[in-house]
């Protein structure tokens, strides 16, 4: 109950904050939040819409949640989605020729492997030379974003693309396609699978047994013998291969090319999931709708009330901040303590 009712109090203050804040900018919040609700949920096409968006979202939210675990804090998500999203590419010009099927499995793979690298670098940085995770992650990400333009700009630039620079097309038989009688394409149920065997693995087996005791104390862990090092660095590859596939999904079903489209804030979004989420694989899937609800609406509160569409960042930015805020509540209320007994 606990971890239910303080997320959602959080989530409710921070909405009468934006609500203080629309009308500081003359806006009547009741209108924009039926915007909103119409913009994420109000019809069939919002609901897709919506879907289309939570996919990418909730498998980068694994690649801080599964970390959190072990009590790292872990932002680089938008950056092992990036290097993803180039190794997809990369991978399907690699096997040209090949049967579509194969291709896409390659691609994925290919995108899964990538981030989850890149990610366990960043594990083994904070393990073998004490490197804080969560400032290595956040500069890897501004490094990926590099490396995807130079070698859009460069190595694996299509010449046929002349107004933005992208990297060669995987080809249209290799696309994921959508959902029987969904506009929405697989990478939604790739999504669900990912956080359903997350919470497997970190919840039902002797690895997310051991993860939560290096999290709750890493010198007992070590006393009882457990190899530490190696689980950290796992447990990184494994939440960076979460989000390293959510690129290889931006390209193999959205996209088609990497470029600089691909770097629309996922990975920060992400972020704030895990943080909602109580780092729980199963609570990422609702909390990844809404968030992705939200951000789905900008374009109409662009529209209807003539904000920018960077309204719903605003937002995003108040909820970040009030979660954060309502850590130090956890373990305080008497009702949730003797529920507990």
């Amino acid at each position: 109950m606990e971890a239910l009712a303080i997320p959602v109090g959080a989530v409710i203050v921070s909405m009468l904050l934006f609500g203080v804040f629309m009308i500081f900018v003359g806006q009547n919040p009741f209108e924009v939040y039926q915007s909103i609700y119409k913009g994420a949920f109000g019809s069939w096409f919002s609901w897709q819409n919506t879907l289309q968006r939570a996919s990418p979202i909730m498998l980068v939210a694994l690649c801080t949640a599964l970390p959190a675990r072990l009590g790292l804090i872990v932002i680089g998500g938008e950056g092992a989605l990036v290097i993803g999203a180039v190794a997809t590419v990369t991978a399907a010009v690699a096997v040209e020729g090949a049967p579509p099927g194969l291709i896409t499995t390659i691609m994925l793979s290919a995108g899964a492997l990538a981030g989850g690298l890149w990610i366990a670098f960043v594990g083994a940085l904070r393990h073998y030379r004490g490197v804080n995770e969560t400032i290595s992650s956040l500069l890897l990400n501004y490094i990926a974003i590099a490396v995807m333009s130079h070698l859009v700009t460069g190595a694996i630039r299509d010449p046929a693309m002349l107004h933005k620079p992208s990297s060669w097309h995987v080809g249209e038989a290799n696309m994921l396609g959508s959902i029987p009688g969904m506009d929405v394409h697989w990478g939604l149920v790739v999504g669900v699978i990912a956080c359903a065997a997350a919470y497997v693995l970190m919840r039902k087996t002797t690895f997310g047994f051991a993860g939560d005791m290096i999290g709750g104390n890493p010198r007992a862990a070590r006393m009882a013998g457990l190899s530490v090092g190696p689980l950290i660095v796992a447990t990184c590859f494994v939440g960076g291969a979460a989000a390293g596939l959510a690129g290889a999904i931006e390209v193999a079903a959205v996209q088609g090319r990497a470029s600089s489209a691909i770097v629309v804030g996922y990975g920060y979004t992400g972020i704030l999931i895990a943080f909602i989420a109580r780092q729980n694989p199963l609570a990422v899937i609702p909390v990844a709708i809404l968030l992705g609800g939200i951000r789905a609406s900008g374009g109409l509160l662009q529209r209807w009330h003539d904000l920018p569409d960077a309204t719903v960042l605003v937002m995003q930015g108040i909820i970040f901040i009030v979660i954060l805020a309502s850590e130090p509540l956890y373990g305080r209320f008497a009702i949730f303590q003797r529920r507990r007994t």
